[in-house]
Order: structure tokens, then C-alpha cells, then sequence
């Protein structure tokens, strides 16, 4: 089986290479960068379980930015490119996943799609009547940042937008990538579509829940902890995703709850945008609470969402520095990914020491060791330190 991957972000990379261990693939992308790196088998992504995997791994892989060579002879394709969520079109931004429809079918008019890039409920039935290609599917991903090849291997479930033989050949695919048996669903695109929007806005639901617990405990000095752990040992709620933090953020949850909350339009509804709001109040809460301090230098620890993650995207604590900027607060930031002296108005200061003594308090959505030195001009809602 002949397969094409375009888009090698955080979904695309992994299920190319494990798909490589069975079938050619051939991984497109327009970034040379992530191209290269690829073919010297190092990962374009930040995820601590690939490098090692392509390092010691025979694969059937190359990687192009040659269109003809991506599509031509491949019998199936996975869309995985980015879908921001547009916040004038109330909707994701799927012209990354059209520009490969149009790219691939002008090479290869029998190519069966499967779109991996999360969109909006009704959009494939949509997709397919424009392009007039019946063979565009979707299958939603379930992947965690910076551990995706991990839960490709061990996959909670597979879902496919259909039951026909395209659909069945595909759930295989995937299948036998898992290292463990997996239950597998077929169902209607929309249903599938639905899945993904549902899935990640009830883990935001949770994160907002849990985030707001917190605020109520820092505002009326409980101990937060003590309140989290009595209410997750029940077994109904459970002791996981539960640990406080300056909002829900990264590649999926505030883009798709967004998008859910589009389209519940005309349905009555209130818990989707709810959700939506209480992440942004939790993020005003959390400048306050700063700026209540009476700290006049401000350090930044890191911009990623989570320890050990490459990712600055839609990260909590870019909302949390636009309040502090409004209050008048001195900013510095550190971290270490940038290469610049400033960023977005805020002196970057390379040497961790130098920038831990040289402010007033230092703020860190997620703790790390390098923070142990420094606890008492500490301020971050990481109470579990695990997440």
C-alpha cells in the first residue's frame, strides 16, 4: 500500500514513520526544515519517543517538497495539516487541507483521502461535493502533545467516517501500527466529525472545572490541593487531569471548543460557551492575582504549555502577558527555544540565574526543578507538578 502524508506537524510525522514500517510512505511538506530533518531520520517535531524511533528503526520513509512524487503513484493520503480556528469566519481555517485536495487530485484523480486535521461538523460531505471525489474521509486523532507516536502504538480507540473498503483498508492501517488490540469504530462522517469537537471540549470542560475549584480556594486561602484530591478520589471523577493551571491552551482544546461552540448555532446550549469563557476569566484571574502582588519586574519562565513540550502555540500564558503589559508591569522572559534578545516587547534574558535574581517574582504556568532556588518569589498554579 502506497501512502502520501502531507503535513508533518505533531499528527503528520509519527503516523508516517510507524506507517513506514509496513507500507512506502512518501511525507510531504512545504517546510524545507522539517523535510530535511526527516530524511536524516531526526524527528521535525518535538516528541521524546520519536528521535529514538527513527533512529533505530528500518523504514520504507522519504520525505519530499516535490508534489508529483507525493501524490502520483500513492494509493492513499493523510491530510495532517494545521486548522486554526478563524475567529471572523466563527470556523477553522481548512484551506491547508483544500490546497493538498486540489494538489493531489490534479496528479492522481483515484487517490483515497483520509483528513487527520480536525474540522468543522458537516465539512466532509461539504469537501466532497466540491471536489466531486466520493473517496475523502475522516478519521479523527487522539494524540497528546509531545507524546503522539507513544499513542499511536497504544491508541484509546480508532474511529473512521465510513464502513466502506477504502474505510476498512484504512482502520487496518492503523491498526496494525497499535501494539496492543484496539476497538475500532465505523461510523457516519458527521458522527466522527462530532467525536473529536465532543472529546476535546469535555477534557477542556474538566481543565475549566478544575481551574476554577482553584481559583475559588486561592481567593477565599484554601488549600487547594486538599480540595482537589478529596473531590478526584471519588471514582466517578478520578485522580488525572485535574491539576490547576493558567488555562486550557496548545494545538486542539481552545480552537475546537471554539469551534463546537459555532456549531451548536441555532441548538440551545450553554456549556460549551461556558467553557469558552471561564478559560478566558481564569486567565484574568491569574493577571490579577499577579499584579495584586505589588511586583514591579516580572519574569516569564518559559512560553510552551507543559514541561518538556516545544510548543508555543495558543499557550495560556501569552493572554496572562497581555493583561500584566496593560497593568504596566516591567516584563522579562525566559526561554531558552528563542534566539532573540526581546519578544513581543519583553527583554529576554538568556542566563537562567541572571534572570531569576535580576526580578521581583517569577511567573511559571508549569513548575519545573530549575525553579527550587527561587520558590520564594515563585507564583504558579502547578500544585501537583505533574501535568
Amino acid at each position: 500500500m502506497k501512502i502520501s502524508v502531507a503535513g508533518l506537524g505533531y499528527v503528520g510525522s509519527p503516523l508516517a514513520c510507524l506507517l513506514a514500517q509496513y507500507n512506502p510512505v512518501c511525507a510531504y511538506d512545504i517546510v524545507k526544515d522539517k523535510v530535511d530533518l526527516l530524511n536524516l531520520r531526526k524527528p521535525p517535531v518535538g516528541d521524546k519517543d520519536l528521535g529514538n524511533f527513527l533512529a533505530n528503526t528500518t523504514l520504507d520513509l522519504h520525505a519530499t517538497l516535490d508534489l508529483q512524487e507525493a501524490f502520483e503513484s500513492a494509493e492513499f493520503l493523510i491530510i495532517a495539516t494545521p486548522t486554526d480556528y478563524n475567529a471572523d469566519t466563527d470556523s477553522f481555517n481548512t484551506k491547508s487541507i483544500e490546497s493538498v485536495i486540489e494538489l493531489a487530485l490534479s496528479y492522481n484523480k483515484e487517490i483515497a483521502i483520509f483528513i487527520k486535521s480536525t474540522i468543522p461538523v458537516g465539512y466532509i460531505e461539504d469537501i466532497r461535493e466540491r471536489y466531486a471525489h466520493e473517496r475523502i474521509y475522516f478519521s479523527p486523532e487522539f494524540l497528546r502533545e509531545g507524546r503522539a507516536l507513544y499513542d499511536n502504538q497504544y491508541p484509546s480507540r480508532i474511529i473512521v467516517g465510513g464502513d466502506n473498503e477504502d474505510c476498512k483498508t484504512f482502520a487496518g492501517l492503523l491498526s496494525e501500527i497499535a501494539l496492543e488490540k484496539v476497538p475500532v469504530l465505523f461510523m457516519g462522517t458527521e458522527e466522527a466529525e462530532a467525536v473529536k469537537l465532543f472529546a476535546n471540549s469535555y477534557l477542556a470542560t474538566r481543565v475549566a472545572f478544575f481551574n476554577e475549584l482553584d481559583t475559588y480556594c486561592e481567593s477565599r486561602e484554601l488549600k487547594s490541593s486538599d480540595v482537589i484530591k478529596g473531590v478526584s478520589l471519588d471514582p466517578r471523577i478520578g485522580d488525572f487531569y485535574n491539576n490547576p493551571s493558567f488555562g486550557y491552551g496548545g494545538y486542539c482544546l481552545p480552537k475546537d471548543t471554539k469551534q463546537l461552540k459555532a456549531n451548536f448555532k441555532d441548538i440551545p446550549s450553554s456549556m460549551i460557551s461556558a467553557v469558552v469563557s471561564a478559560n478566558d476569566i481564569r486567565k484574568q484571574f491569574i493577571s490579577h492575582q499577579i499584579i495584586k502582588s505589588g511586583a514591579k519586574r516580572v519574569g516569564i519562565y518559559r512560553l510552551t504549555m507543559k514541561t518538556g513540550s516545544d510548543n508555543f502555540r495558543s499557550s495560556s500564558i501569552f493572554d496572562v502577558i497581555e493583561h500584566l503589559k496593560a497593568g504596566g508591569l516591567e516584563l522579562y522572559l525566559y526561554e531558552p527555544l528563542l534566539d532573540e534578545t526581546s519578544f513581543e516587547g519583553m527583554k529576554i534574558v538568556k542566563d537562567f540565574e541572571e534572570f531569576a535574581k535580576s526580578v521581583d517574582l517569577i511567573v511559571a504556568n508549569r513548575y519545573n526543578s530549575q525553579l527550587v532556588n527561587y520558590t520564594d518569589k515563585l507564583y504558579t498554579r502547578d500544585i501537583f507538578k505533574r501535568d
